[in-house]
């Protein structure tokens, strides 16, 4: 790993290529064609990843447990598939990461925590299988705020996980190991979950693209709960046409999942369209005011010029107001902590996970089990929660905040009556230090003031780069789009990313 001297803090890491490509060409489609035309095989293109990963990870701290050999076997076992002409899909023989929340047979998944630093799934989640169907190559399990619970993965029971472009900078947050290790190719994608920003904070941070799918397009099945009614998985990679592959492979109807939606997705890589004109975008004047949430005016000034981009490629740009959005932090947090309260009631040192050797009784093992367990900002967050959800209050904030949730989505149905996507920033800043937050839980919550209001409402959003800062940090820009929409919101992310990419990288 090198720095560049000419803009200090900016991590190069140029040490070596993979399969001849520099980090930049990392993608999907540039792996795939060198697979297909046998310039590189399944075991060497692993190989080299595995590689990187030993090199790099003991100073990014990207994964909690990286699975060689496992990678390995199966690296083998689907070149030989491709030989025999037994799989066809962009994804065969491409290595990539999971948040290690999201359950594997017979491998680690510990929701980066103390809790679960024993416990070994007997299976594996529904977009696992749907990737290995796909001919996926996983390389490990990477980094994580404690159960998802955090916007800088700092409240890992690990390891903290820095970003690649400044290693004195936090990558974001909860998904941190996925959009760190995906930004210094120690993966050619990963997998992220989101339940207020979760993929898209850290894609914003770390320079990459993330998508959150619309709640019930992608099943949540083997997804170690947080928020159940706002958990979704989604991808986290170097450009949109390998997010619109992933999302192909991902996306679908699963039985196991009683909230995943029947309805048929399309081919997303269809989507994949140069063209803007006559799209209507919305800009929530709540979004913009940047006294009122904190925004730094690098963010704003690089959100206003990815208009300029728009309007200038054909599209129309209105403004929408959803007069909610004030609100969304409390909204958000309340109902999201109520649900993790119950939702982690579950560990309690009996049934699995981490137990005490210490107690005298069943009631002292269950506490002690608990407070040792869980960290700080879990159990900061079980307390709220269950206050919320307590006699005398639930009226007052939990029944408040579901029907404040109502509102929001009548307003956002109403703005994309007048418009086709909603566009803003992803996070009020770019990535900030480590431990410049870490102690101030509100300034924590606030990261989540633009990401959290897709959540509530369900709705598909992603994060793409549209800048840097003058300390040469990413900004990402937020697409939202209607429910199951992703289609339109891949487009215009599509259309943003060929006319713009080389210039921000470059300048």
């Amino acid at each position: 790993m090198k720095f560049d001297e000419r803009q200090p803090g900016k991590v190069r890491i140029d040490d070596n290529k993979i399969a001849g490509l520099s980090i930049d060409e990392l993608t999907i489609s540039n792996l795939q064609k060198l697979i297909s035309k046998r310039e590189i095989s399944v075991p060497e293109l692993t190989k080299d990843m595995l590689d990187r990963i030993e090199k790099l990870d003991s100073m990014l701290g990207c994964y909690i447990n990286v699975i060689g050999e496992q990678a390995m076997e199966r690296a083998k076992e689907v070149q030989e598939k491709l030989d025999r002409g037994e799989i066809n899909s962009p994804l065969a023989g491409i290595p990539m990461a999971l948040k290690d929340n999201i359950c594997t047979d017979g491998i680690p998944t510990t929701c980066g925590s103390k809790m679960l630093a024993d416990f070994v799934p007997p299976y594996d989640a529904h977009v696992v299988k749907r990737l290995y169907d796909n001919g996926a190559i996983l390389l490990g399990k990477v980094n994580m705020d404690e159960f998802a619970m955090g916007s800088s993965t700092e409240t890992s029971y690990y390891k903290k996980t820095i970003n690649p472009w400044d290693p004195e900078r936090v990558p974001g947050g909860s998904s941190g190991g996925s959009a760190a290790a995906v930004a210094a190719g120690e993966a050619v994608y990963s997998l992220g979950s989101d339940t207020g920003g979760s993929i898209r904070n850290p894609a914003s941070f770390c320079g990459c693209v993330g998508l959150k799918p619309t709640y019930g397009l992608v099943s949540r099945y083997g997804l170690i709960a947080y928020a159940s009614s706002f958990d979704q998985i989604g991808p986290i990679t170097r450009n949109v046409t390998d997010c619109a592959l992933v999302l192909n492979a991902i996306a679908g109807h699963d039985p196991m999942d009683l909230t995943s939606s029947k309805k048929e997705h399309p081919d997303y890589t269809k989507a994949l369209v140069n063209d803007v004109k006559g799209l209507k975008i919305g800009i929530p004047r709540e979004f913009m005011d940047e006294n009122g949430n904190g925004m730094e005016k690098s963010v704003k000034d690089a959100v206003l010029n990815a208009v300029r981009v728009f309007l200038e490629l054909g599209a129309e740009c209105i403004e929408v107001s959803i007069p909610a959005l004030e609100y969304v932090v409390p909204m958000y947090y309340i109902i999201a902590l109520a649900e993790a309260s119950s939702n982690l009631a579950r560990y309690d040192g009996i049934r699995y996970g981490y137990r005490t050797p210490d107690y005298k009784n069943l009631e002292e093992l269950c506490k002690r089990s608990r407070s040792e367990g869980f960290g700080k900002e879990v159990k900061r967050r079980i307390l709220l929660g269950t206050y919320v959800l307590s006699s005398g209050y639930y009226d007052e904030y939990y029944k408040k905040a579901l029907k404040s949730r109502m509102v929001l989505i009548q307003q956002f149905k109403a703005a994309f009556e007048k418009c086709d996507i909603i566009i803003g920033p992803v996070t009020p800043t770019t990535a900030y230090r480590i431990g410049e937050k870490i102690d101030d839980p509100l300034k924590m919550y606030m990261e989540d003031v633009f990401t959290a209001p897709a959540n509530i409402a369900g709705l598909p959003a992603m994060s793409i780069p549209c800048g840097v800062d003058m300390k040469s940090l990413p900004i990402g820009l937020q697409l939202i789009g209607r429910p199951f929409d992703e289609s339109t919101i891949l487009r215009a992310a599509y259309t943003f990313e060929t006319h713009t990419v080389e210039g921000w990288k470059n300048g």
